[in-house]
């Protein structure tokens, strides 16, 4: 997910606790613990600094995103938490689990994945179910905060429970998305060698990717309307790599790091591109190198 929709989690997790008997320094305490719970996997974006290799796009998400991780950063927070709130206690470590545990696994529903089994496996578990931004998600818990103000407002209670309902919505969400998306995977089992799903921006509505062969084709559609193809791709598979390895290293990790790519080589450019992310006749992960 994004920066904004991990921030959100954060928040809405935040809402969840009855915070009636909290002191304002508890409060602070907890705020801190969920908003930097969601965020801290991603502390990883700062590698883009020293890298020089081109291997960015497999550190980020990678380690920071483990399952082996999530202790190591609630305890940390939870340290933190002791030094600077002078609060003890378990509640803010099993807070902060929480919280890094629904980034890491939220993540996984995107197209862009985590290395969720770091360094277990250097491979990127994903479902591409949820786009990286979801309107609905945004939708739920918007809802939620306002319903929430108007009971604190009107009936001087806890919200804490209406932040429990959006909790809960939004698991049955990403569940009618994931069910959704894998019904439309199904259908295409036995067309591909390879296949693969991207969610769109449309709640409901995926693109297939698949290819067999040298062949690419993306299929978008729903369980609704059906699949209907919108592009295909001539990939050059017998093309010797190494030469765009050695002179565009990160072409190398967009290789190691996607499902499978497209080789181009139009007497322009020599390059690969990952096909889940092509969006107008182009993709956003597209290494290569000009053709003199």
């Amino acid at each position: 997910m994004d920066s904004i929709t991990h921030t959100l989690f954060g928040l809405a997790l935040y809402g969840t606790v009855n915070k009636s008997e909290m002191s304002r320094r508890q409060k602070a305490a907890l705020l801190f613990t969920t908003v930097i719970g969601s965020q801290i996997p991603d502390i990883d974006v700062i590698s883009q600094l020293w890298d020089t290799t081109g291997r960015y796009q497999m550190w980020h998400r990678g380690i920071t995103h483990s399952l082996l991780m999530i202790p190591v950063w609630s305890a940390m927070i939870a340290l933190f938490v002791r030094l600077v709130f002078k609060e003890k206690g378990w509640r803010w470590f099993n807070m902060s689990l929480l919280a890094v545990f629904i980034h890491d696994t939220s993540d996984i529903f995107n197209a862009w994945g985590t290395g969720y089994f770091e360094p277990l496996s250097s491979a990127r578990l994903t479902l591409g179910t949820i786009p990286i931004v979801d309107v609905v998600f945004w939708a739920i818990m918007l809802g939620g905060y306002v319903t929430a103000r108007i009971v604190r407002r009107r009936h001087g209670r806890s919200p804490h429970y209406i932040y429990r309902i959006v909790w809960a919505l939004m698991i049955v969400h990403a569940a009618a998305q994931t069910g959704q998306g894998m019904a439309l995977l199904h259908e295409t089992k036995g067309q591909y060698d390879e296949a693969v799903l991207a969610a769109d921006f449309v709640p409901g509505v995926f693109t297939v990717i698949g290819k067999k062969d040298n062949l690419v084709t993306l299929q978008k559609g729903s369980v609704w309307t059906g699949l209907q193809t919108v592009t295909e791709l001539q990939s050059q598979e017998g093309r010797n790599l190494e030469e765009l390895f050695e002179q565009n290293p990160k072409a190398r990790t967009l290789v190691e790091w996607s499902p499978f790519v497209v080789v181009v080589d139009d007497g322009k450019k020599f390059g690969v591109f990952d096909p889940r992310f092509y969006r107008n006749d182009a993709s956003f992960l597209y290494e290569y190198i000009d053709i003199d």
